[in-house]
């Protein structure tokens, strides 16, 4: 795989302005596109799309399923130009503040709404729509099992499915199909919201592709435990016979610090391969529907992984187990041809990884935050990244980076201004953005709070916390010409 050199923005969808409370998949979306397109920007890179849940801090990469799209970035003007909804079905529309989602007053006004367009399609017999709806449906093969899934989750008081009785935690087939019978109301439904999420998607793609701008979505190499992903697909995983997890993910001890045990359940790469990768197959297949790039979030683990036991609350007691490497990329190019991927491979040298990643062209990434200023040939300080890495002025799990410079020490303040050459005209965001753009990194990223300026009260989440991430909000005004001119000469001066 080839990248042309070229520049991006980073921006999770439920960030664009929008008058629901939320960014969603409408106007303020293609308003985003319309800035990136007159910026002359070639990329946008999305978090996960799927499902949030509050439990989970309404992380994108905590969600009930990698393949389902979220319904609160429905565009409600949408259904409403599909039929299902009439304008006044909306009214009032709440004092949502501008700046940051309340996701908890955007669910109880969205969800309703959601119902009730479903029964408007279902009173309708679906109407024109329902052969595409039937196809969606035929065609998507982990929709059944998701729906019945987030059905059963909402009639349940466990807190996971692991806590269900026997019969429906491992899916025995009679218990499944009265669950079916019982929740068919509630399955076409979730059918439904997929259906029309991915139809809107799939639109606002279109739009993407007028205004010459390709999508790079994000695969986190963990699901949550309490996950369709799971639950449907107990062989994809080291489970026990109750299907429980036996062992978990994690990093290991560090000097100056103790691991992290994240708690995900770890993949049965034997079994997986046995079975040609076909979960990872099938996973990959419904992410290259909705975007054309991806960055396949900490890639070590495709190569080397730390498992915990699972009863073990101590990280350091688990132990490195080897990876599928490169007989899941040769299977992945078999069945879908040369994938586009970004491997995200910060901080960890691993010569197995790097020989990975060069044998099948996958660019690595590059955050300048992680940069000693005073130290001469610091990998990453922009002027020395490599052409095969992508070069971001942040990323979702760091601070802005005017948060970041503000909260440097002066002298590394000063070594970074030394290096970069600034004389103080310029705002720090844009020195970096101006550094990273020009270097040789094949792709240049940065993400819209950095492009606005913002400080560490626009960062999209703070790793290890629950409250207060993934709220930041853009203004529709601060999506400016000024500022995508700006962009647009860097693009020029840069070759990109």
């Amino acid at each position: 795989m080839r990248l042309d050199r070229s520049g991006g923005v980073f921006c999770h969808v439920t960030s664009l302005p929008g008058r629901h409370g939320i960014g969603d998949l409408g106007d303020g979306a293609r308003e985003f596109l319309s800035f990136l397109g007159d910026a002359d920007v070639g990329h946008w890179q999305i978090c996960p799309l799927g499902p949030t849940i509050g439990a989970a801090g309404e992380s994108p990469y905590q969600s009930p399923s990698a393949f389902a799209g979220n319904p609160l970035l429905i565009d409600l003007d949408g259904l409403v130009d599909d039929g299902w909804l009439d304008e006044s079905d909306l009214t009032p529309v709440p004092d949502f503040p501008s700046d940051r989602v309340d996701y908890e007053a955007v669910r109880e006004y969205k969800e309703p709404l959601l119902r009730t367009a479903f029964e408007r399609f279902d009173e309708a017999g679906a109407g024109d729509a329902a052969p595409d709806f039937d196809a969606f449906c035929e065609r998507e093969s982990w929709l059944d099992d998701y729906a019945l899934f987030r059905a059963l989750s909402a009639e349940r008081d466990e807190a996971t499915w692991v806590d269900w009785p026997d019969p429906l935690r491992t899916r025995e087939p009679a218990a499944l199909a009265d669950a079916r019978e019982r929740h068919a109301g509630e399955i076409r439904f979730r059918e439904f919201v997929q259906w029309v999420f991915d139809r809107q998607w799939r639109e606002l793609r279109s739009v993407a592709a007028d205004e010459g701008v390709s999508i790079v979505g994000d695969v986190p190499i963990y699901v949550a435990l309490d996950s369709a992903d799971v639950w449907a697909n107990p062989e994809a995983f080291r489970l026990d016979e109750g299907n429980r997890p036996t062992a978990v993910a994690g990093v290991p001890p560090n000097p100056g610090d103790d691991g992290q045990r994240w708690g995900n359940p770890v993949y049965d790469w034997d079994r997986l391969a046995e079975r040609d990768y076909d979960w990872w197959i099938d996973r990959f297949r419904r992410l290259f529907d909705l975007a054309d790039v991806a960055r396949l979030d900490h890639f070590l683990g495709f190569v080397k992984y730390w498992a915990i036991p699972a009863e073990a609350d101590d990280p350091a007691a688990g132990e490195w187990c080897d990876g599928p490497g490169r007989a899941l990329f040769e299977t992945v190019e078999r069945e879908l041809g040369q994938a586009p991927f970004i491997a995200e491979d910060l901080g960890f040298e691993e010569p197995a990884m790097n020989e990975l990643m060069a044998e099948f062209g996958f660019p690595g990434m590059r955050v300048p935050q992680y940069a000693d200023w005073c130290a001469e040939g610091d990998q990453y300080q922009p002027m020395h990244y490599p052409e095969g890495v992508v070069g971001y002025t942040a990323t979702h799990d760091t601070n802005t980076w005017v948060g970041y410079f503000e909260s440097l020490p002066e002298r590394q303040r000063d070594c970074f201004r030394f290096n970069v050459g600034a004389d103080g005209d310029r705002a720090p965001e844009w020195e970096i953005i101006d550094e990273v753009w020009a270097s040789e990194a094949v792709l240049a990223m940065t993400t819209l709070p950095d492009l606005l300026g913002r400080g560490s009260e626009a960062r999209f989440n703070e790793p290890g916390t629950l409250d207060g991430n993934w709220e930041w909000r853009v203004r529709r005004e601060a999506l400016d010409d000024d500022t995508a001119d700006r962009l647009f000469e860097l693009a020029g001066r840069h070759v990109r």
